[in-house]
Protein backbone atom coordinates (compact mmCIF):
# COMPACT_ATOMS: atom_id res chain seq x y z
CA UNK A 1 0.00 0.00 0.00
CA UNK A 2 1.38 2.85 -1.25
CA UNK A 3 0.47 6.54 0.22
CA UNK A 4 1.09 10.30 -1.56
CA UNK A 5 0.72 13.80 -0.24
CA UNK A 6 -1.27 16.30 -2.52
CA UNK A 7 -0.63 19.79 -1.15
CA UNK A 8 -1.23 22.73 -2.87
CA UNK A 9 0.34 26.05 -2.70
CA UNK A 10 -1.96 28.68 -2.06
CA UNK A 11 -0.28 31.45 -4.17
CA UNK A 12 0.19 29.94 -7.12
CA UNK A 13 -1.93 31.44 -9.82
CA UNK A 14 -1.03 29.27 -12.71
CA UNK A 15 -1.67 26.02 -10.01
CA UNK A 16 1.42 24.55 -10.26
CA UNK A 17 2.02 21.68 -7.00
CA UNK A 18 4.01 18.49 -6.91
CA UNK A 19 2.26 15.17 -5.36
CA UNK A 20 5.07 13.45 -3.32
CA UNK A 21 5.52 10.09 -1.66
CA UNK A 22 6.28 9.68 2.45
CA UNK A 23 10.23 10.49 1.72
CA UNK A 24 9.16 13.67 0.68
CA UNK A 25 9.96 12.33 -2.95
CA UNK A 26 8.43 14.44 -6.03
CA UNK A 27 6.07 11.35 -7.72
CA UNK A 28 3.85 13.66 -9.94
CA UNK A 29 3.71 17.36 -11.22
CA UNK A 30 0.38 19.46 -11.64
CA UNK A 31 0.10 22.73 -14.34
CA UNK A 32 -2.92 24.50 -14.73
CA UNK A 33 -3.50 26.57 -17.43
CA UNK A 34 -3.34 30.23 -16.52
CA UNK A 35 -5.88 32.42 -18.18
CA UNK A 36 -6.77 30.32 -21.30
CA UNK A 37 -9.75 28.63 -22.25
CA UNK A 38 -10.33 25.68 -21.78
CA UNK A 39 -8.69 25.53 -18.72
CA UNK A 40 -7.06 22.68 -18.10
CA UNK A 41 -4.69 20.42 -15.74
CA UNK A 42 -1.81 18.46 -16.81
CA UNK A 43 -0.43 15.47 -14.30
CA UNK A 44 2.75 14.30 -15.30
CA UNK A 45 5.25 11.97 -13.57
CA UNK A 46 8.65 12.37 -12.96
CA UNK A 47 10.21 12.22 -16.16
CA UNK A 48 7.64 15.09 -16.89
CA UNK A 49 5.28 13.16 -19.43
CA UNK A 50 2.02 13.92 -19.11
CA UNK A 51 -0.17 10.80 -17.52
CA UNK A 52 -3.68 12.55 -17.16
CA UNK A 53 -5.01 15.63 -18.34
CA UNK A 54 -8.37 17.53 -16.39
CA UNK A 55 -10.22 19.95 -18.88
CA UNK A 56 -13.21 22.28 -17.74
CA UNK A 57 -15.65 22.20 -21.00
CA UNK A 58 -16.84 25.34 -22.33
CA UNK A 59 -19.92 26.81 -23.99
CA UNK A 60 -21.84 24.38 -21.47
CA UNK A 61 -25.12 25.27 -18.97
CA UNK A 62 -23.62 23.46 -16.18
CA UNK A 63 -20.10 23.33 -15.46
CA UNK A 64 -18.51 19.85 -16.43
CA UNK A 65 -15.01 18.50 -15.75
CA UNK A 66 -13.45 15.56 -18.30
CA UNK A 67 -10.63 13.33 -16.94
CA UNK A 68 -8.26 11.47 -19.24
CA UNK A 69 -5.69 9.25 -17.80
CA UNK A 70 -3.03 7.91 -20.29
CA UNK A 71 -5.07 9.71 -23.06
CA UNK A 72 -8.78 7.94 -22.23
CA UNK A 73 -11.23 9.68 -21.14
CA UNK A 74 -11.76 8.12 -17.70
CA UNK A 75 -13.83 10.53 -15.62
CA UNK A 76 -16.84 12.93 -16.02
CA UNK A 77 -17.47 15.30 -13.07
CA UNK A 78 -21.24 16.96 -13.87
CA UNK A 79 -22.80 19.68 -11.94
CA UNK A 80 -26.44 18.89 -11.55
CA UNK A 81 -29.31 21.61 -12.13
CA UNK A 82 -30.56 22.28 -8.26
CA UNK A 83 -32.10 25.49 -6.42
CA UNK A 84 -30.60 25.03 -3.22
CA UNK A 85 -27.02 23.24 -2.81
CA UNK A 86 -24.60 22.83 -5.42
CA UNK A 87 -24.60 19.20 -6.33
CA UNK A 88 -22.13 16.98 -8.63
CA UNK A 89 -22.01 13.42 -9.96
CA UNK A 90 -18.76 11.57 -10.92
CA UNK A 91 -19.74 9.34 -13.57
CA UNK A 92 -16.90 6.91 -13.69
CA UNK A 93 -17.17 3.20 -15.97
CA UNK A 94 -16.74 0.64 -13.21
CA UNK A 95 -15.31 3.42 -10.73
CA UNK A 96 -17.53 4.64 -7.67
CA UNK A 97 -16.90 7.18 -5.16
CA UNK A 98 -18.48 6.55 -1.91
CA UNK A 99 -18.16 9.14 1.32
CA UNK A 100 -18.23 12.44 1.43
CA UNK A 101 -16.27 13.74 -2.12
CA UNK A 102 -17.12 17.84 -1.28
CA UNK A 103 -15.25 17.45 1.79
CA UNK A 104 -12.05 15.01 0.22
CA UNK A 105 -13.24 12.28 2.93
CA UNK A 106 -13.90 9.30 0.36
CA UNK A 107 -12.71 5.96 -0.63
CA UNK A 108 -12.77 5.12 -4.71
CA UNK A 109 -14.12 1.37 -5.63
CA UNK A 110 -13.24 -0.72 -9.04
CA UNK A 111 -16.24 -3.43 -9.11
CA UNK A 112 -16.71 -3.47 -5.22
CA UNK A 113 -13.47 -3.32 -4.62
CA UNK A 114 -11.31 -0.56 -2.86
CA UNK A 115 -8.41 1.02 -4.59
CA UNK A 116 -8.21 4.38 -2.99
CA UNK A 117 -9.12 6.31 -0.08
CA UNK A 118 -8.73 10.07 0.54
CA UNK A 119 -8.72 12.53 3.33
CA UNK A 120 -8.23 16.09 3.57
CA UNK A 121 -5.14 17.01 5.81
CA UNK A 122 -6.43 20.22 8.54
CA UNK A 123 -4.98 22.58 9.85
CA UNK A 124 -2.36 23.63 7.30
CA UNK A 125 -1.73 26.21 4.64
CA UNK A 126 -3.12 25.15 1.56
CA UNK A 127 -5.77 22.14 0.87
CA UNK A 128 -3.45 19.08 1.88
CA UNK A 129 -4.54 15.42 1.01
CA UNK A 130 -3.32 11.86 2.25
CA UNK A 131 -4.30 9.54 -0.63
CA UNK A 132 -3.65 6.09 -0.05
CA UNK A 133 -3.37 3.56 -2.94
CA UNK A 134 -4.28 0.22 -2.47
CA UNK A 135 -4.03 -0.80 -5.91
CA UNK A 136 -1.18 0.33 -7.81
CA UNK A 137 -2.47 0.40 -11.30
CA UNK A 138 -5.10 2.66 -10.28
CA UNK A 139 -2.59 5.55 -9.03
CA UNK A 140 -2.81 7.72 -12.04
CA UNK A 141 -6.82 7.36 -11.92
CA UNK A 142 -7.09 8.40 -8.10
CA UNK A 143 -3.88 11.18 -8.06
CA UNK A 144 -6.51 12.68 -11.38
CA UNK A 145 -9.44 12.31 -9.21
CA UNK A 146 -8.28 14.37 -6.27
CA UNK A 147 -7.00 16.86 -8.22
CA UNK A 148 -10.29 17.09 -10.26
CA UNK A 149 -12.63 17.37 -7.70
CA UNK A 150 -10.31 20.04 -5.92
CA UNK A 151 -10.66 22.37 -8.95
CA UNK A 152 -14.57 21.32 -9.46
CA UNK A 153 -14.35 22.95 -5.78
CA UNK A 154 -12.24 25.56 -6.63
CA UNK A 155 -14.75 26.36 -9.27
CA UNK A 156 -17.53 26.70 -7.46
CA UNK A 157 -16.22 28.51 -4.72
CA UNK A 158 -14.99 31.36 -7.49
CA UNK A 159 -18.64 31.01 -8.95
CA UNK A 160 -20.23 31.95 -5.62
CA UNK A 161 -17.90 34.56 -4.52
CA UNK A 162 -18.61 36.37 -7.93
CA UNK A 163 -22.49 35.85 -7.77
CA UNK A 164 -22.14 37.36 -3.88
CA UNK A 165 -20.26 40.97 -5.37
Amino acid sequence: MRQLYIKQKVFSLSGKFSVKDEQENEVYFVEGSFLRIPKTFSIMDAARDEVALITKKTFSFLPTFFVEVNGQETVTIKKQFTFLKARYSIDAAGIEVRGNWWDMNFEVYQNGEVVGTVSKKWFTWGDSYQLEIVNDEMERLLVALVVAIDCVKADQAAASSAANV
